[in-house]
């Protein structure tokens, strides 16, 4: 069972429903939790909402980040849209967790929290592409990401994932354990190439099986000819050979970038997970995608933007240059033949950098490509540029019926500024309910550490050490219910109450998390005594050992769609 799977189960275990007990406080009966007045509410929906990352840099190629939403403009198949959501990211590494405010213990004794050492904030992913990377190009970038892990901060928690599956290392602190892995690294392709003459890739396939491409067809038959030393009269031979190869390159060659999307969707589903700021970088030296690929690929781009992941990418080609005439000195039956294939190869070769581009472009990270410099490669994508602005609309009657739309972002400005955005999406194929938008909110805000306050809503944390391996963790959520919108029905002012306490250990791991349903319906009368009683308290017990641990606190409330998100530290000694 994965991480992910393991906190859906055991917040489907924990989950319990608060429509009585806890009502001490207001000294209501039970089913009736309520306050609010009859004026209608206002529902902040986000179905549909499409969210733009755009990284501005001026001249000197610094990231800008003194913009603001009036000096964006964004059109959606030529359309200009409305920016109903902006926000600028500034991102700092170095940035902990703000602890938790112990709060007053009850009952039994309970210690205070006290102040905790910094928990990790940033977690990078270096995935490999050993299925399209040659074994030279590997060796150096893998000892170069060696040196730039040697280099991480101590708030930093790395993996080493591969596109094949093999020998992965999940997010820790250990050095040792990153440094076997990368030395364990080997290119490991699906298939190997069985046709080395003719050599025809899985672009040149697609030319020929997919688009009947004539002109490319010749050209791989002639160089058939030439590399197999057949005569005129074994044409057809070449032909048969030609188009077993192409046809084999597709099969290969779609099934290879089909376990690399859906590696990479694995990878940004793992990092997503992780309590702080995320980032992937992707090593390799670029894949061919089939135009009916597209659609997972910006798949992948869209579930990163959405969990808040940033994806860089370093092109493991380096500084590369193509050998005209590639391993065939000269074709002696078509002259033009190996011009043809040249033209193809850099065709190609442009063809495998866009899948980084458009990873890098689409989730606000960086692409290093054409330079050997790979040290500074790292160096630069270890962290996501400085400033990321975050762009939100919604399409105007947007249909479920996955077609791609194109997105364009300009900006309003004197001096030359460079953008960076999202280049498109896709619709949805279909429409997801409200509540299973609702719970995928949830899931995504427990796993960040953006502070959210659209609820009245504080954290605290208690301890009580019952032995030096065991300990209670107690999470304390008080909430202002006098503040919330509530909902009339049938004479009762109606909300729900979603809240989420999450538990993660020293490496960003989920270790336990509990989720509460408060369900409110309220009388006028206990409307009014609200607006005089203190916050009401929602306690979570957890049985933990001592050390150091993340806590998540998330809220959600039905009515308005609102959510509160809160982050806290705590260490038992």
């Amino acid at each position: 069972m994965n991480h992910r799977d393991a906190f859906l189960a055991t917040l489907a275990l924990a989950s319990v429903v608060l429509c009585r007990a806890q009502t001490g406080t207001l000294g209501v009966n039970a089913p009736e939790i309520n306050t609010s007045n009859d004026q209608p509410v206002t529902f902040r929906s986000k179905v549909n909402l499409v969210m733009v990352p755009v990284v501005v840099r001026d001249a000197k190629g610094e990231a800008v980040g003194n913009l603001t939403k009036a000096d964006f403009q964004l059109f959606d198949k030529g359309k200009k849209q409305e920016i109903t959501k902006f926000t600028v990211e500034k991102v700092n590494a170095e940035s902990a967790a703000k602890p938790a405010a112990a709060a007053e213990a009850s009952g039994a004794p309970i210690e205070r929290s006290e102040p905790a050492p910094t928990v990790p904030v940033n977690f990078v992913a270096y995935l490999f592409d050993d299925l399209h990377m040659k074994f030279g190009d590997m060796v150096y970038v893998r000892d170069a990401a060696g040196r730039s892990i040697d280099a991480l901060q101590p708030n930093t928690r790395a993996a080493i994932f591969t596109v094949s599956g093999q020998g992965a290392v999940d997010f820790t602190d250990d050095r040792a354990k990153l440094h076997n892995a990368l030395l364990k690294l080997r290119p490991r392709p699906i298939i190997g190439n069985s046709h080395d003459c003719p050599d025809v890739s899985y672009y040149m396939g697609d030319l020929i099986v997919n688009k009947n491409d004539g002109q490319a067809f010749q050209a791989v038959v002639w160089e058939t000819m030439a590399c197999m030393h057949l005569t005129p009269q074994q044409m057809q031979v070449a032909v048969d050979l030609t188009k077993s190869a192409a046809n084999v390159a597709v099969e290969s060659g779609g099934h290879e970038v089909q376990v690399s999307l859906s590696t990479l969707k694995d990878v940004v589903r793992r990092i997503s997970l992780m309590p702080g700021q995320r980032n992937i970088i992707l090593v390799s030296p670029g894949f061919f995608i089939f135009d009916d690929q597209r659609y997972e690929e910006l798949d992948v781009v869209d579930r990163a933007v959405r969990s808040s992941v940033v994806i860089s990418a370093l092109d493991a080609r380096g500084l590369y240059t193509l050998v005209p005439g590639g391993d065939i000195d000269q074709n002696a039956y078509d002259p033009n033949a190996e011009r043809l294939k040249d033209q193809y190869r850099h065709q190609d070769a442009i063809a495998a950098s866009g899948v980084l581009m458009e990873m890098a472009a689409g989730t606000g990270g960086n692409l290093i490509e054409n330079t050997n410099d790979f040290d500074a490669g790292f160096r630069k994508l270890a962290a996501p540029p400085e400033y990321i602005y975050m762009l939100g609309f919604t399409p105007d009657n947007l249909k479920p019926d996955g077609s791609f739309h194109r997105l364009k972002v300009t900006v309003n400005a004197r001096e030359r500024l460079d953008l960076q955005a999202r280049h498109g999406y896709f619709a949805p194929k279909k429409q997801e309910s409200e509540e299973a938008q609702a719970k995928e909110e949830i899931e995504t805000a427990v796993f960040s550490r953006d502070e959210m306050h659209d609820l009245p809503v504080e954290l605290h944390t208690q301890y009580f050490k019952a032995s030096d391996t065991d300990a209670k963790l107690k999470v304390l959520a008080s909430v202002d219910l006098g503040q919330l919108a509530f909902r009339k029905d049938a004479g009762r002012n109606v909300n729900d109450l979603t809240l989420v306490s999450a538990v993660f250990d020293n490496n960003g791991n989920f270790v336990s998390g509990v989720r509460k349903t408060l369900h409110l319906r309220l009388f006028d009368t206990t409307m009014e005594k609200l607006k005089h009683a203190p916050p009401f308290q929602i306690t979570s017990s957890f049985d933990v050992a001592p050390g150091t641990y993340l806590i998540r606190l998330v809220v959600r409330d039905a009515e308005g769609h609102l959510m509160a998100g809160e982050s806290g530290e705590v260490q038992i000694p």
